[in-house]
Formats: C-alpha cells, structure tokens, sequence
C-alpha cells in the first residue's frame, strides 16, 4: 500500500498546481476539492489498493455509496463526485489514462433549492441595526450595504481593493471567479457609505490596499462576514436562513422585478453560464401573476 499511497500524493500535488494555476480556481476552491480528493483516495486505498490509473468505475459507484451510507447530504454527494471527475479528466488531458471511469457515473438527483429572499424593507432593517457611532460599525453598514447594492459574492467583497472604486465613473472593479473581471454599478447610497468608512478607518499597514479591514488592520475573513450578516439579522428580528449569499440572491430577484432582463443580471452577478443565472433568479408568483395580468393581451378587458 505504501508505494500505492505515494502514488496518489505525487498526482494530488501535480493535480492542485493545475487546478490553482491552469484553472484558476480560488484557494477555498482549491482547498475544497483537495479535501475531497484525499477522502476518496483514502477509501480506494483501503478498498482496492490501487493507483489513480487503475481506478475502475465500480469503484467510485461503491465510493459514493459508501458517502449515501455515511448521512451525507446530496449537495455534498454532488460536489464530490464533481471533483473527482475534475481530477479523472485531469489525468485524461495529461495522457495518464484513456478514458475517464468517472464519466458515466450518476449525480445524486435532488430537487432545485432556492435560499430565502429578503424584502428591501427587511434589507433596510438589517442594516439598520447596525450601529455606525464606531469604526467598525461604520465599516459594517459600508460592507452590507455593498453585499446588496452589487450582489457581491463573499469572496469578491473581501478582496475588494482601493483601486477598484471608480466612484467618478458610479463603478466598482470585481475580481470573480476565476480572476474573471467585470464593473458593476454602486449605488449612491453604497458608495457615500464606503467614502465615510475610508475617512474614519485607521491606516491600513504598509502595502495593505483592501477595502474592509479587520482591527488588526488585515483583510476580513469570509467568516467575519458572516458572523456580522448573522448577528445584525438577529437584532432586526428575521427569522430566515440569512448568509451573504442570500443578499446576493435578493439583488438578482429584486433586479429582475424591477424589470431587469435575465442577460443583465447574469452580467451584474458574473455567471458564466445564463443557466447558473436562471437558479439564482426566483421571481414569487404573485409578481408574476401581477405581470401577466398587466401586460398579456389576453388579460386585458374585451370591449
């Protein structure tokens, strides 16, 4: 087993410099699929004792059987059979195998999940809780307020950057997945949030650039994000599910009803594919029962 288990490290060391280089994958991304990645070679070494080459199908059926069996959910199911297929066609490109066993292996089916949507009148009492007389309640509000006038993923609003506020032209740089980049509008209110942020917060240490800084000084992790979202949805009182994803889902939704096309929102949240779009955007009936009796001709009164 011993020579074996080498095998799988040296191809796992040779697998993230292409996922984090080559693919441009973030570093939770990466960190993500490492993880799995160990998991299941763990478990076909123990099973099979075998090398990555001669992994059969059989085999990664029996793995995610064996997650099945283990309680996971299949959002987490889905995810690992992902990165193994990521790392089978990683090998397929890199001519080590012929044929991927992962290609036909089935995703766990489940049903589509949307997260809640806030009203902009609970949005608004979210942020409002937020007390602004300190620094770091200035930088708060800033920070929310962002979240939900550009739709920002987590990670995007961390790693937002001095040099990306273009306030003269009403634009903000984003760096997105894959170091993709694209401008987004900032509203008024966000951008006189960020402005007064930056004119009380303590100077930032030598090199430092990011936008939002912890007390040290440093950039925000994605948990201290959290945990501010959470604490303020708690003091507002709402009683919903509420991350910074769910600000994100609220922009596209809100967008969309205020009469937004479905390709500009795909552009203000950086989806590459309109279909991600089409899962992020959930429109609630009575909207849409209103739209169609306003402007389908068929629910117009006959004279």
């Amino acid at each position: 087993m011993a020579e074996n288990t080498k095998k799988w490290e040296e191809t796992g060391r040779r697998y993230r410099t292409y996922i984090k280089l080559e693919k441009r994958l973030s570093e939770n991304t990466v960190e993500s699929y490492m993880r799995d990645l160990r998991q299941f070679a763990h478990f076909i070494l123990r099973q099979y004792d075998v090398t990555p080459r001669k992994v059969e199908r059989t085999m990664i059926e029996r793995y995610m059987g064996w997650l099945f069996e283990r309680g996971r959910e299949k959002t987490s199911q889905a995810r690992c059979l992902c990165g193994i297929r990521s790392f089978f066609n990683f090998l397929l490109i890199s001519d080590q195998i012929e044929a991927s066993p992962a290609e036909f292996v089935d995703t766990p089916k489940f049903g589509r999940h949307l997260p809640d949507v806030l009203t902009t009148a609970e949005i608004d009492r979210i942020i409002a809780t937020v007390d602004t007389r300190t620094t770091k309640g200035i930088r708060d509000s800033a920070m929310l307020e962002v979240l939900y006038s550009c739709g920002l993923r987590v990670s995007e609003l961390t790693s937002l950057r001095l040099s990306d506020l273009f306030f003269g032209e009403g634009y903000i740089r984003v760096i997105g997945k894959g170091d993709k980049q694209r401008l987004v509008p900032i509203s008024t209110v966000a951008r006189d949030k960020i402005q007064r942020y930056l004119e009380k917060r303590r100077s930032a240490r030598s090199g430092e650039e990011v936008v939002f800084l912890n007390n040290r000084g440093g950039q925000l992790t994605r948990v201290m994000v959290f945990t501010i979202l959470k604490q303020a949805a708690q003091r507002a009182g709402i009683d919903k599910h509420i991350s910074p994803h769910t600000f994100r889902h609220s922009f596209a939704t809100h967008l969309l009803e205020g009469g937004a096309s479905i390709r500009q929102v795909q552009e203000m949240l950086g989806h590459e594919s309109i279909l991600t779009t089409e899962i992020y955007t959930h429109i609630d009936r009575q909207f849409l029962r209103k739209e169609i009796l306003e402007h389908h001709p068929r629910s117009r009164p006959r004279t």
